[in-house]
């Protein structure tokens, strides 16, 4: 039996009149047996994923947002990841399908389902999403240890970056800025906010539940974060807007411009992205008090 679901805080296995299965975040049951041998991931976390299990090979579909490794890249590219093209998919006559869960994409798990195709719907915005997702599929490609392997090591770099944050009571703040009209931030629920804390800072909006909560720029400017993550593009807006001329990080340009290739998805990548976030802060941190 498998040692684990899919989601949900069970750890047990379940059976389906005596077939073992997993259970995935729409709730769905999905079978374990036979091995997937032709795999259409829309979810680059999981792309990801099943390269570093050694299980490229099997992946017969992507989405157009797949471009890591390189080699994901020689897959046909099936479409967008949300709210996929159905058709497209069962040209390629996968035995599974991986999907973001989102409630945007119920619609085509089922359409997928009733058309007897295994589908996997899984939420990827956390750390600890990483494990669960890799022991389901771990079990439905029968490929446990390489499963194991992938997340371990991937943790253990994580580990290696947090072993060296520092661990003064005053961390450098930081908001993510995700859009600036309207004003979206990381919250607390993005693996961006640990990823932050890992690297040795501390998300400004890390109390706000929701992985990328909308505010406004006066509550912004109310929490004065030490720093801000952006992109280039709004850098330049600020700098010549006086709304965001309140804050010091605009005023001393404390900005910080990640590679969102690399810091942008929990997979298996997030101990590069913490190598690499803190490399970029460690110029401008610490902060004196």
């Amino acid at each position: 039996m498998l040692g684990a679901v899919a989601c949900g805080d069970s750890s047990k296995a379940e059976r389906t009149q005596g077939a073992p299965v997993v259970v995935d975040d729409f709730g769905d049951s999905v079978a374990v047996r036979p091995a997937a041998q032709r795999i259409i991931s829309l979810n680059p976390v999981t792309t990801e994923l099943l390269f570093a299990m050694g299980a490229g090979s099997r992946v017969v579909g992507r989405s157009k947002w797949d471009g890591w490794p390189l080699a994901a890249l020689e897959i046909p590219d099936v479409g967008d990841a949300m709210q996929p093209n159905v058709e497209a998919i069962l040209a390629r006559r996968p035995d599974l399908v991986v999907l973001y869960a989102s409630p945007s994409n119920r619609t085509a798990a089922t359409r997928l389902q009733e058309a007897g195709v295994r589908t996997l719907a899984v939420r990827t915005d956390a750390v600890t999403d990483l494990r669960r997702i890799a022991t389901a599929l771990g079990a439905l490609l029968d490929e446990t240890r390489a499963a194991t392997v992938a997340v371990d090591s991937t943790l253990r770099a994580v580990d290696s970056v947090r072993a060296l944050a520092p661990t003064s009571d005053r961390l450098p703040s930081v908001a993510w800025i995700v859009w600036d009209d309207p004003l979206i931030v990381i919250g607390g629920g993005s693996y961006r906010s640990e990823l932050l804390l890992v690297a040795g800072a501390v998300n400004t909006f890390a109390d706000m539940a929701a992985p990328s909560p909308q505010l406004s720029v006066e509550e912004l400017v109310r929490r004065d974060p030490d720093m801000l993550i952006v992109g280039e593009r709004m850098a330049v807006r600020f700098s010549s807007d006086a709304r965001w001329r309140q804050l010091r990080a605009v005023r001393d340009r404390r900005l910080i411009f990640p590679d969102t290739g690399i810091v942008g998805r929990p997979g298996v990548r997030m101990g590069e992205a913490a190598r690499h976030l803190r490399k970029l802060l460690r110029p401008i941190a610490p902060v004196a008090p």
